[in-house]
């Protein structure tokens, strides 16, 4: 198997890919993506310089076929001459001569036929190169626009993988911090702030049982002297 084919075989294979079925497959669809694209890459570049030589060798093939035309054209042109030469000979009655430019109608003749023979070995090898050619270029197209596809798949799938990772970052930072959850750390300082106003609270609630004490002490002492006031009223009246 030559190399041309063998890039060949290989472009259709690449073209009629199932990237679907891979990617579905595929253990890290990113990789995959990736190496489908290195392959691609370095495959279209292969294909490229074998389109390029094919179609210098149809070319080539292409000149040589034309080349081959003229010439028959041109022999025949040269036999007929010859011909025509032979036949003046010939009515002059200089028969030598016309034999002479005979056999170089015929020379001519041969040569024409073999100009022709290879003109007409050359067409299955054109017809060959040209659908060769066809099919190279026709891959190729369908290889660059599967690599076009991949690599906007490879950017998208980067994108969609970036921003997976961007809202599960979210998700986890919210679970932290979420309200309900006392170890968090809005719930400890609320906690605190709660402490702190219960304890002031009590301060207060201290200060106004302290308060309340002192005004009943004042109390009880005021009856105490009235107590004893009254007592003194007493004696006094018995005497």
């Amino acid at each position: 198997m030559s190399d041309k084919q063998t890039v060949l075989g290989r472009i259709t294979q690449l073209a009629k890919a199932n990237i679907n079925a891979l990617l579905d497959h595929a253990e890290d669809p990113g990789k995959m993506l990736d190496q489908l694209v290195r392959d691609y890459t370095n495959t279209i570049a292969e294909a490229e310089d074998a389109v390029a030589q094919t179609i210098g060798n149809l070319r080539m093939a292409e000149q040589d076929h034309a080349a081959d035309l003229a010439a028959s054209a041109g022999w025949g042109q040269k036999a007929a001459a010859a011909s025509t030469r032979a036949d003046q000979m010939r009515a002059t009655g200089n028969t030598t001569d016309a034999e002479k430019f005979d056999n170089l109608a015929r020379l001519a003749i041969a040569k024409q036929i073999d100009a022709d023979r290879s003109a007409a070995d050359a067409k299955p090898l054109l017809a060959s190169q040209a659908h060769v050619v066809e099919n190279l270029k026709a891959g190729l197209i369908a290889m660059k626009e599967k690599l076009s596809d991949l690599k906007t798949r490879r950017d998208s799938l980067v994108a969609r993988q970036k921003t997976a990772e961007a809202q599960s970052l979210v998700q986890g930072a919210i679970s932290s911090i979420s309200v309900l959850d006392p170890t968090t750390e809005i719930s400890r300082f609320e906690d605190v702030v709660r402490r702190a106003e219960a304890h002031a609270a009590g301060q207060a609630e201290v200060a106004g049982a302290s308060l309340d004490a002192q005004f009943e002490e004042l109390n009880a002492a005021g009856d105490s002297l009235e107590v004893e006031a009254r007592l003194a009223a007493l004696k006094a009246g018995s005497q």
